[in-house]
């Protein structure tokens, strides 16, 4: 490809499984709404696992800046919230359907989990969003 073309290759697809780019949606109150994003780079999707990412979620929490009023949550939950170029759910928290993407397996890697470049995934409190799906109403205003 010459200089000034633009490439037809999905974002998704076009960078390595060891260098890509993740959004980690963090969940303080599904009937508020209340999530901010944390964008993590050069993640090797075939050597960190969803243990691994987890806690890097944790640990900036933790430590970076702005996060103070999410550092009473426990975080111990990761689902796949889309892919890049995928479909989103019409929750704006979180998809409530397809329990199937809530990563169990600490072990497993990220690209075994079906992870991509651009890939988003919340990051919640199970307890809480059990108690979410039983009565899905959220308490904002809009």
């Amino acid at each position: 490809m010459s200089d000034g073309e633009i490439s037809d290759v999905p974002t998704n697809l076009a960078v390595p499984k060891t260098n890509a780019t993740l959004t980690v949606r963090i969940i303080k109150s599904f009937e508020f709404r209340t999530e901010r994003s944390l964008v993590l780079h050069n993640v090797n999707l075939e050597t960190t696992t969803v243990g691994q990412l987890k806690e890097m979620a944790r640990q900036a929490v933790q430590t970076q800046p702005g996060w103070k009023p999410y550092r009473n949550i426990v975080l111990d939950t990761l689902k796949l919230y889309t892919k890049a170029h995928g479909s989103k759910t019409s929750n704006l928290i979180i998809n409530l359907d397809h329990d199937d993407w809530i990563l169990d397996d600490d072990s497993k890697t990220l690209a075994n989990c079906g992870f991509e470049n651009e890939t988003e995934v919340s990051c919640f409190n199970r307890d809480l969003y059990e108690q979410f799906k039983l009565h899905p109403e959220t308490k904002w205003e809009g």
